[in-house]
């Protein structure tokens, strides 16, 4: 496996948190710690505008899929719903009084997930965009969202280091899942629905089996923190991304190390933690606290 540096999409003043494509191929956002939410056109890898102003850092971005909004998740609380038809900030989600971590939709029941530092969850009608529940979740701050492929069931990484899966039809406890040391930063399901990877502060990957829950493996992944888990769509791997600057790429049904991008392995990666990554076909996006979003071609053996 060879992954090449094909372009480095620079602009950002400060960390970037976090990435989405655009249901619209071509198109990137990314957000941080910088004053607004920025489009890039991925075919000519060149910066197009600041959508719309931010008052505080983004966490998160979000855009269902069907529907014509982008989801903006702040370090304030507050979630804009940007609407492309319209072209403009349509509403602000005002709830949560805590930063938000991670968003997420449930395409067959039209419900929005949306995960604080307060510990909840809320769920969101995606058509009137109106509160329908809150999930108390953690004592503290809940991380990310993993939904399974079948939408039947929902993780929650939590900063008390546990994962906490529920029932996605009615919103009840199923199980509590203890093995990491340190909060839970990343979840991803498989897309064959078997598994659930988690990653965290301990910067190591377990793989539960995702009928029982129980651990398959345990995997001491990277350095630091891991900060992200993404499957590759249609080939059988997936990547995670870390505060050690690195990124690693896995066998998903084997479990094995395949590459590790990195400045330490002779690539010319990131300098400082790298915090999420998008697929794009066989490209490999990474955001990092260095401010600069990498695209990575990955040639699969």
């Amino acid at each position: 496996m060879t992954a090449e540096k094909i372009a480095e999409l620079t602009g950002h003043g400060n960390p970037i948190f976090t990435l989405e494509l655009s249901q619209k191929p071509g198109i990137l956002f990314t957000g941080g710690n910088d004053k607004g939410l920025v489009e890039w056109n991925l075919e000519s890898f060149s910066f197009i505008k600041v959508m719309f102003p931010v008052r505080a850092s983004i966490y998160a971005i979000h855009g269902p899929v069907g529907y014509p909004i982008l989801l903006t998740g702040l370090r304030s609380g507050e979630v804009l719903v940007f609407d492309f038809i319209q072209q403009k900030l349509l509403k602000s989600l005002a709830h949560h009084l805590k930063p938000i971590f991670d968003i997420k939709s449930v395409s067959t029941k039209n419900e929005l997930l949306i995960a604080s530092e307060d510990g909840t969850v809320s769920v969101w009608s995606l058509a009137s965009l109106e509160m329908v529940h809150s999930i108390k979740v953690s004592a503290d701050t809940v991380r990310c969202i993993a939904i399974s492929p079948d939408e039947t069931q929902v993780a929650f990484g939590c900063r008390d280091n546990s994962i906490k899966i529920y029932d996605l039809h009615d919103y009840t406890l199923l199980k509590s899942l203890h093995g990491h040391t340190m909060s839970v930063f990343a979840l991803a399901y498989s897309p064959d629905g078997t598994y659930l990877a988690s990653g965290g502060r301990d910067a190591q990957i377990k793989i539960w089996d995702s009928v029982t829950y129980q651990p398959v493996k345990n995997i001491p992944a990277h350095l630091f923190a891991i900060n992200h888990i993404l499957f590759h769509p249609t080939k059988p791997y997936f990547a995670t991304a870390s505060m050690d600057k690195g990124i690693k790429i896995w066998g998903a049904d084997d479990f094995k190390l395949y590459k590790i991008i990195s400045r330490e392995k002779g690539h010319p990666g990131h300098v400082l933690s790298v915090n999420k990554l998008a697929w794009n076909g066989d490209q490999l996006l990474s955001v990092s606290d260095d401010k600069s979003v990498l695209v990575w071609d990955i040639k699969f053996d």
